[in-house]
């Protein structure tokens, strides 16, 4: 089963966000991810695997900033891999979900119709792509961000 943390504070969110998901291996999962803002900048590491090997990946990508979410993904569509791994990115829209998307191939047939092109092999990256849009499309016609 997934797990799912997000933090917003003053610490720095990286070591929050980590051992947040430490405490949720108890679940099981088959990979792990993190997404930070820092700076208006959203940036993301995952990794297949144990917690370890994100950790591995943030050591050699570091990342920090005050808030962000983490997940730990135990897989329903897509293999475990880097790519499947949560949280998935599209534009300023950052995504983790526990569950299952039934349409999803719907969703993704009719994004990609829009020009829109996928990394992973999951459902929960057609989330991000759906928020994605709709920002756009309210910044199109001039509605707040």
């Amino acid at each position: 089963m997934s797990g799912i943390i997000g933090y917003i504070g003053n610490k720095r969110v990286v070591p929050v966000l980590l051992e947040g998901l430490e405490r949720l291996q108890y679940r099981g999962y088959d990979s792990a991810g993190l997404a930070v803002l820092k700076d208006g900048a959203l940036e993301v590491r995952r990794a297949s695997g144990k917690l370890r090997n994100l950790r591995d990946a943030i050591r050699l990508n570091p990342l920090d900033g005050t808030y962000g979410i983490g997940h730990t993904r135990w897989a329903t569509h897509g293999r475990p891999s880097d790519e499947n791994a949560h949280p998935h990115k599209s534009g300023v829209v950052s995504v983790v979900h526990n569950g299952i998307i039934e349409n999803h191939q719907i969703l993704r047939d009719a994004l990609k119709a829009k020009g829109r092109t996928f990394t992973s092999e999951t459902d929960t990256e057609i989330v991000a792509h759906l928020v994605d849009e709709e920002l756009k499309i309210d910044k199109a016609i001039g509605l707040r961000e």
